[in-house]
C-alpha cells in the first residue's frame, strides 16, 4: 500500500475524493479542517491510501500537540464522527498498520478513530454515543409525518407565540447566537468554544455558503439559534442554543423544524443530528421525535505503543460540570480559551 500525506487546506483534490464517497459526512471536507487548524492550531496529517494505483482510503487525521496533553492524532479533533473512508473491502487491517507507522514516526501515544463503518470486529470501542440521522431525500410533506405527536404539539405552540424566524449567514447571527451559547455551556457545567472558533466558522463554513444560522426572537430579542452544515448532498446540525427563561415558546424545536425545511427543499439527502451520550436519555429522546434513525457511533482508540486498542469510560458527568456551572460568565469564557487548545 502506498500512502501519501496530503493537507486538505491546500490539497485541491481532496473534497473531490472524500464527497464521491458514499459514507462521507461535513466534517471530511477542507472547510472544517481549516477551522480546526486556524482556531487551535492542530497540524492536519490526512492520508491518502492507494493500492496498484487505486483508492484505498482516505483518513482525515489532525496532530494534536500540547505540553499538557502529549501529543496525538485524532479523526477528528471536536468532532462528533470522521471515520476513514474506505474504498476496499478488507483494507482495514493495511490501512491501520499504516496509521501505526505514522503514529511512531510522528511520536504519538495514540491515534483515536471516531464513526466510520469499516472498523475491525475485535476492536472494542473506548466510547460509544447514539448518532440519529434523518432522511431528507422525500420532501417536507413526509417528514413531517414521521414527526412525534410531541414534536408536533411544539411546532404548533412554537406557531402560536409570536416568534420570527430568521435563516442568515451574517457575522451578526453568529454574534448572536454566541451570547446564547456562552449561557447554554455554562448551564451543561462546560465552557464555551473561544470566539474566534466561531468567527473561523463563518469565515470557512457559513459566509462561503457551506453552513448557515437560524435565529428565533421575541421582537428584537433573539431566544434560541441553530447552525447548521452541509457538504454534498449531507448535512449536520451542529450547535444550538437558547434562553431558557423563553423554554415554553419551544423556539428550539421551531428553529430544528426551519432547518430541515430549508435543507430538504435544497437538495439535501440527510441531515445529521449529531452524537448523543448513552447516559443523555432525554436528549435521545428529543432526537427521536424528529423520526431519526439511531444507529450507534464508536470510537476507537490505539496505543501507539502497546500496539492494541485499548478503553476508557465514557465520563458523561464529572466534578468540573458543577465549577463550570458557577462561574461567572467572562471566567468561564477564559476558562474556555485556555483550555480547549489543549483537548481534543
Amino acid at each position: 500500500m502506498e500512502v501519501k500525506l496530503v493537507n486538505p487546506l491546500y490539497d485541491p483534490e481532496w473534497d473531490r475524493l472524500a464527497v464521491s464517497h458514499p459514507d462521507y459526512a461535513f466534517s471530511h471536507s477542507a472547510a472544517w479542517a481549516k477551522v480546526l487548524s486556524k482556531t487551535y492550531g492542530h497540524k492536519p496529517v490526512y492520508l491518502r491510501c492507494s493500492q496498484l494505483g487505486e483508492l484505498v482510503a482516505l483518513i482525515p487525521i489532525m496532530e494534536v500537540s500540547s505540553p499538557l496533553t502529549g501529543r496525538r492524532g485524532v479523526c477528528l479533533p471536536f468532532t462528533d464522527f470522521c471515520g476513514p473512508l474506505m474504498s476496499a473491502q478488507g483494507a482495514w487491517a493495511s490501512t491501520i498498520e499504516k496509521l501505526t507507522e505514522v503514529a511512531r514516526e510522528r511520536e504519538w501515544k495514540f491515534f483515536e478513530i471516531r464513526g466510520g463503518t469499516a472498523t475491525e470486529a475485535s476492536a472494542t470501542p473506548a466510547l460509544e454515543f447514539h448518532g440519529h440521522t434523518l432522511d431528507l431525500s422525500r420532501g417536507t410533506e413526509h417528514l413531517f409525518t414521521l414527526l412525534k405527536s410531541s414534536a408536533r404539539r411544539a411546532l404548533r405552540k412554537a406557531a402560536r407565540s409570536g416568534l420570527s424566524v430568521q435563516l442568515t449567514r451574517t457575522r451578526e447571527a453568529i454574534q448572536e447566537f454566541y451570547r446564547l451559547h456562552i449561557r447554554t455551556r455554562r448551564r451543561h457545567g462546560l465552557p464555551p468554544q473561544p470566539f474566534s472558533f466561531f468567527l473561523n466558522i463563518h469565515d470557512e463554513i457559513v459566509k462561503p455558503g457551506l453552513g448557515f444560522v437560524v435565529t428565533a426572537s421575541v421582537g428584537s430579542c433573539c431566544v434560541a439559534a441553530a447552525i447548521f452544515f452541509h457538504f454534498g448532498k449531507n448535512a449536520v446540525y451542529k450547535f444550538g442554543a437558547s434562553d431558557t427563561s423563553c423554554q415554553e415558546l419551544r423556539a428550539n424545536n421551531l428553529i430544528i423544524w426551519e432547518g430541515i425545511r430549508f435543507l430538504s427543499q435544497n437538495g439535501a439527502s440527510t441531515l445529521h443530528l449529531g452524537r448523543t451520550s448513552l447516559e443523555n436519555d432525554g436528549l435521545r429522546r428529543f432526537k427521536l421525535t424528529w423520526g431519526a434513525q439511531e444507529e450507534r457511533i464508536k470510537y476507537l482508540k490505539f496505543d501507539s505503543v502497546a500496539k492494541t486498542w485499548v478503553t476508557r469510560r465514557d465520563a458523561a458527568l464529572g466534578f468540573h460540570e458543577a465549577v463550570f456551572a458557577r462561574l461567572p460568565l467572562a471566567l468561564n469564557r477564559l476558562a474556555g480559551a485556555v483550555i480547549y487548545p489543549h483537548l481534543d
